[in-house]
């Protein structure tokens, strides 16, 4: 199979159409199945704004997201919103404060998965995940 001449394919090289749909394809707005470009629509979107099922991209909204900002039920990134997400913010203290005594908490490590568990309940959340060598309380951050 050879490289043609017609103006539909698209190879490695090949300029981004403004429009582009279908599997894998490449445009400035894409809409597909693993479609790329800066504003990505489809099954696993690869672009600056992606929107899909599992988006890798800088602003994911997605059911799994992985970016800068990422919006879904599973995501990862610097700025993340899930609507099941019970987590705490660790990373700065001020923010985790007991409505009761208005002492600032920090969430504490531990030797067991089991002693976070019990601890989550302190912090207003439930279960516990793995750092480094010890646990935290909290299923995620």
């Amino acid at each position: 199979m050879g490289i043609t001449n017609e103006k539909e394919v698209q190879h490695c090289g090949t300029k981004p159409k403004k429009i582009a749909f279908g599997i894998a394809p490449l445009g400035i707005v894409s809409i597909g199945i693993v479609p790329m470009g800066v504003i990505s629509i489809g099954v696993v979107p690869m672009g600056v704004f992606s929107f899909g099922a599992v988006a890798m991209g800088i602003v994911n909204l997605s059911v799994v997201g992985m970016g800068i900002i990422s919006a879904g039920i599973t995501t990862m990134g610097v700025w993340e919103y899930s609507p099941k997400s019970e987590s705490h913010n660790h990373h700065n203290p001020s923010k985790n404060i007991s409505n009761i005594k208005k002492e600032i908490i920090t969430p504490s490590l531990f030797e067991t998965k089991e002693a976070a568990e019990k601890a989550s309940a302190k912090y207003g959340c439930v279960g516990a995940h793995k750092m480094g060598q010890k646990w935290m309380p909290c299923k995620t951050h």
